[in-house]
């Protein structure tokens, strides 16, 4: 069977733990390392892949042949989707909000040339209804359809992105004393912090303003404590911090400090960053290393959660800002 692949692919993990020298942080007595989830696929990367996992995998079981979900014009979810799909035998479909012109961006056309079927529908709809409701609206036959959430975030996804601690306990010999991730959705952070049993903290650094991503994150960690082994009675010691103040302008804004430092990491370490999301992140944690936020000889892994093909879009928009 085509989706024997899935399985192929799932003995590649885990992904690469980089120690990295930085000045700002080794001035700081702080030890950096990245979780290079970026190089778990070309295509299906970061915390796409670690979202969609169980959720590949449940889809199978079921017999499911088509994966359905919904984004944006520029969505590295439904990029992801659909090299998922391409990769490991689904069908997919896309629900996109906005207009069909939008459909020759570098992230749609990735999607179509990965056999996805896009469908279009306007940002009211997008935001005010269901995603049955969407479905219905577009007529979309469901049978044999596995439905993905908007941004991935559902409870199969937090249990894929637990795994990123497991992973780093076993590739250290020991847990970190910091976590930090991007936070846009909260699934990624939430799954991270799920995993700690309080014995590290999780840093999510909020990629667009409105200060509800702590929320969000505290309402995913309630609803999906069965989704794993978090020892009974011990779900109030999961805590995360959300810090609301590195979004730049918010969710797809930019300043010209970050896209300096965006490019001077890359140059100083080799590891590209995408400006929505890990360009930000690692901003972040650089100033707050700066501050002294972090205690002396702290050990913080920061998790490169991909995104890089953002960047092309982003160039695209804003000239060839990301060298």
């Amino acid at each position: 069977m085509v989706n024997d692949k899935l399985d192929i692919f799932l003995n590649t993990m885990p992904s690469p733990l980089e120690r990295v020298e930085h000045e700002a942080f080794v001035q700081r007595g702080l030890h950096l390392y990245v979780k290079r989830d970026d190089l778990l696929h070309p295509h299906v990367s970061g915390n796409k892949w670690r979202k969609l996992k169980h959720n590949l995998l449940e889809a199978r079981r079921l017999g499911c042949t088509t994966l359905a979900t919904f984004g944006g014009a520029y969505s590295n979810h439904l990029a992801a989707v659909a090299a998922a799909g391409q990769a490991f035998g689904f069908s997919t479909l896309g629900v996109v909000s906005g207009e069909e012109s939008s459909v020759g961006n570098p992230t749609l056309g990735f999607a179509l040339q990965c056999g996805m079927d896009l469908r279009f529908t306007s940002r009211a709809n997008m935001r005010n209804l269901s995603e049955n409701a969407l479905l219905q609206l577009l007529n979309i036959d469901t049978e044999k359809t596995f439905v993905l959430p908007q941004g991935g975030a559902n409870c199969l996804a937090l249990k894929g992105c637990r795994e990123i601690v497991e992973e780093t306990n076993a590739q250290l010999g020991y847990l970190p004393d910091y976590f930090i991730t991007a936070c846009g959705t909260g699934a990624t952070l939430a799954g991270i912090t799920s995993a700690l049993d309080g014995k590290s903290a999780a840093l999510g650094i909020a990629v667009l303003k409105g200060g509800f991503l702590q929320k969000e994150v505290e309402k995913l960690l309630a609803t999906c404590p069965q989704s794993f082994v978090i020892p009974e009675g011990n779900l109030n010691q999961q805590s995360a911090i959300v810090m609301d103040g590195y979004h730049h302008g918010g969710y797809a804004k930019w300043t010209p400090k970050l896209i300096d430092f965006i490019n001077a990491f890359k140059q100083l370490t080799g590891i590209p960053l995408d400006p929505i999301y890990t360009g930000k992140m690692f901003y972040a944690a650089h100033e707050l290393a700066g501050q002294g936020y972090f205690p002396e000889g702290s050990k913080l892994v920061l998790v490169h959660t991909g995104g890089l093909q953002g960047t092309a879009g982003f160039n695209e928009r804003f000239g060839k800002q990301i060298l």
